[in-house]
């Protein structure tokens, strides 16, 4: 793990250095001399921003550690767009200059120009982050559902609240769960973003509680919950919001539909008891009536269809978040967002409500989802 840490911080701290060298011919041919060693300073401030923000936690005043996350938040996603502009940039640079332009000409011109595609990712990834849509799946169980013949299920997964994600945000969803009227609302992992403390400081389990449903609301751990290592403290603060978190547990609600809340797959490495398989958190469960499992991270969609789930909700991969990554999370899992049928199991992956790291979205939208669950013998 060493040498891993040491390569990512030696490729990444390149990376830096080639960004920042760009940034200095720039600034250079904008505006005439520019100090490199300021800029330096500067630019390796900002590069280290959110680990500052992040790590500094325990001994920086917290308005200074926010500022700290959110530049280096920012950062981030600047950071793998000007990665994937830059050499782009270059090449046409290489071109102007076999044209016979200036580099006094073509190095604004360029600069100016990945600027301006910057300043729109910007606008747009905030929009996408910032205003949620609903996303609405109708699902059919052919299984009976007691005295309900459908169920209204809202969930919104990856919350992430924190020293990014606050109580703004999160009184959007509570909005929504209002003029939605659902049934039962389901928060399937990851709604703190890894420290609890802002969550606790700025009085986000007060808002929590007006998530009010009249089958309950239930969440599972996500694999930010156990990052934070704070999980009692966690499990205390969601049952003060009325939010019951299940891991590895079932409870039956209405009498007839099975909600099966499973421990994420983190625990394997921070819980000492564990998880258990998919095999055994279902065995013993009656499959003549719905079954609907929780697992955070959709690494084992077909191994729970083949166990008997009717239907799964998960999220954790945020699809992607920031585009193109959204073709790693394509090859990570079988279904990386959205919804399908696997093995006659109805699996919903959503793309999260929140944001990890920057508060932007290139390529997907924060989203709630709606489930009209119809039930059939």
């Amino acid at each position: 793990m060493f040498v891993t840490i040491s390569v990512i911080l030696l490729v990444y701290s390149l990376l830096t250095v080639y960004i920042g060298w760009h940034i200095w011919l720039f600034l250079s041919a904008v505006f005439g001399t520019v100090n490199v060693w300021a800029l330096t300073a500067v630019l390796a401030l900002t590069a280290l921003a959110y680990m500052i923000g992040r790590a500094g936690r325990r001994f920086l005043p917290r308005p200074l550690g926010a500022v700290f996350t959110w530049i280096g938040a920012y950062w981030l996603a600047l950071f793998e767009y000007l990665v994937l502009l830059l050499p782009m940039a270059d090449l046409a640079a290489l071109a102007l200059r076999a044209a016979g332009l200036s580099s006094g000409v073509y190095i604004p011109a360029l600069g100016w120009t990945v600027t301006g595609i910057l300043a729109v990712l910007l606008i747009v990834g905030s929009r996408n982050a910032w205003l949620p849509v609903v996303r609405s799946y109708d699902i059919a169980i052919p299984k009976p559902g007691g005295k309900r013949r459908e169920l209204r299920i809202l969930a919104a997964s990856d919350l992430h609240l924190g020293a990014i994600v606050g109580k703004r945000h999160l009184n959007r969803l509570v909005k929504e769960a209002e003029r939605l009227r659902p049934d039962l609302i389901l928060l399937p992992g990851d709604v703190i973003d890894d420290d609890i403390a802002p969550y606790i400081a700025n009085d986000m389990g007060g808002v929590m509680r007006k998530l009010r449903a009249p089958l309950g609301v239930y969440a599972v751990l996500g694999n930010h919950e156990y990052y934070g290592r704070t999980i009692p403290v966690y499990l205390e603060q969601m049952e003060a919001a009325g939010i019951r978190v299940l891991r590895d547990e079932t409870v039956v609600i209405d009498g007839s539909l099975q909600l099966v809340g499973r421990k994420d797959k983190a625990s394997e490495g921070h819980d000492p008891e564990g998880r258990l398989p998919i095999g055994r958190l279902l065995d013993g469960l009656d499959r003549s009536k719905p079954i609907v499992l929780m697992d955070h991270q959709p690494a084992e969609l077909r191994l729970a269809a083949e166990q008997g789930a009717d239907l799964t909700l998960s999220g954790h991969t945020h699809r992607g978040q920031l585009a193109p990554n959204h073709l790693l999370t394509k090859r990570l899992f079988d279904l990386d967002w959205g919804y399908r049928v696997i093995g006659g199991m109805h699996a919903v992956v959503s793309s999260g409500f929140g944001t990890w790291g920057p508060p932007l979205r290139i390529g997907s939208r924060s989203e709630i989802i709606l489930l009209r669950v119809r039930f059939g013998d």
